[in-house]
């Protein structure tokens, strides 16, 4: 053992399909769900117009990025800190939580790309 504290998980990192993300999501946040569906919809109308499957890629990144910082207690108190903070009227505070966000959003992507 390391002594590092390994992050409480709401739910298990769910793989990288579209249905596995649907899943997850009505577990951490089922109020989402249409807005997925929605971004979905976009993303493989893209994907056609384009011949192109870049757009599904970034759909599923960008929501198992989401999910990932809903299901891990220590991002999500983390972001939601940042977003309170962003439009601060203390400008040092209002970019310290930009960098914070921007940390949190990177660390999720790291997670789900390993």
């Amino acid at each position: 053992m390391t002594g590092e504290s390994v992050p409480l998980e709401v739910i298990r990192r769910p793989e990288l399909t579209p249905d596995a993300l649907r899943d997850a999501l009505a577990v951490v946040a089922p109020g989402r769900l249409d807005e997925m569906q929605v971004r979905k919809d976009e993303a493989f109308a893209r994907a056609v117009e384009w011949q192109s499957l870049s757009p599904v890629r970034s759909w599923v990144l960008i929501w198992a990025g989401d999910i990932e910082i809903a299901r891990r207690p220590d991002l999500s108190a983390r972001y939601a800190w940042a977003q309170e903070r962003l439009e601060h009227e203390d400008p040092a505070l209002a970019w310290e939580a930009l960098r914070e966000l921007s940390a949190v959003l990177a660390e999720a992507l790291e997670a789900v790309r390993a």
